[in-house]
């Protein structure tokens, strides 16, 4: 620690300290306050140990302006076997998190027209039991649309501090997330919807066949 940091109580380091493993979920520093003795200066005993974790195998990181002990982040690989995925999001999902969190606030309709298909509830509904995306207001236009942005659990799921940490677009393209082809489904689609269009309609006269001829069917009733 540096001298600035040994001018600190340790008594005051270790109160912090077991806050933050305590916690829950992360912590910012209003809350800390509230719970520490008057006089616990929370910034600088907050530095002191992002320091003193910097070279642990517990980091102390900061989640979207709060406060959180996690896993560094070169050892999750020890981890990974513990990890229980609960479920698996849909194709559908992923893009709309995606558009969510890099077009925010957006609304349901913008989302459709950046993905240019129709999302079906279901997908919101994940998202939004997921914990990682929530309304954030309505906007100023006709119909008061909803809309929707990202949450502190996302960033923390995600190991993020802020939302200026999502990859770019050259590092998004170079983990092969981002292609220049149009999904599978939606050429298939494109395709069904020209080869429809392009089939000329049935005439009125070529509805029935040489044996369904209506007047000759009148003369024979008569």
């Amino acid at each position: 620690m540096s001298t600035h940091d040994q001018d600190i109580p340790p008594e005051h380091l270790r109160m912090v300290e077991a806050l933050l493993f305590a916690a829950a979920e992360p912590l910012d520093e209003a809350s800390l306050i509230a719970r520490l003795p008057e006089g616990v200066d929370v910034p600088a005993a907050i530095a002191a140990l992002t320091q003193a974790y910097k070279n642990r195998g517990v980091n102390l990181l900061n989640v979207a302006g709060r406060w959180a002990l996690r896993t560094a982040p070169d050892l999750k690989f020890l981890l990974e076997k513990e990890v229980q995925v609960i479920r698996r999001l849909s194709r559908a999902a992923v893009e709309t998190l995606a558009i969510i969190a890099y077009h925010q606030p957006i609304t349901r309709a913008e989302i459709e027209e950046t993905r240019g298909v129709a999302i079906s509830k279901g997908t919101m509904d994940v998202l939004m039991e997921e914990g990682w995306i929530r309304p954030k207001g309505r906007r100023k236009s006709p119909g008061r649309p909803v809309t929707y942005g990202t949450t502190t659990d996302f960033l923390d799921h995600f190991g993020l501090a802020e939302l200026t940490d999502l990859p770019g677009m050259d590092e998004l393209k170079a983990a092969g997330l981002l292609s220049a082809r149009p999904p599978a489904e939606l050429v298939a689609e494109a395709r069904a919807q020209a080869a429809s269009a392009s089939q000329p309609e049935e005439d009125d006269e070529d509805k029935f066949s040489e044996w369904d001829d209506p007047e000759e069917e009148l003369e024979t009733e008569e």
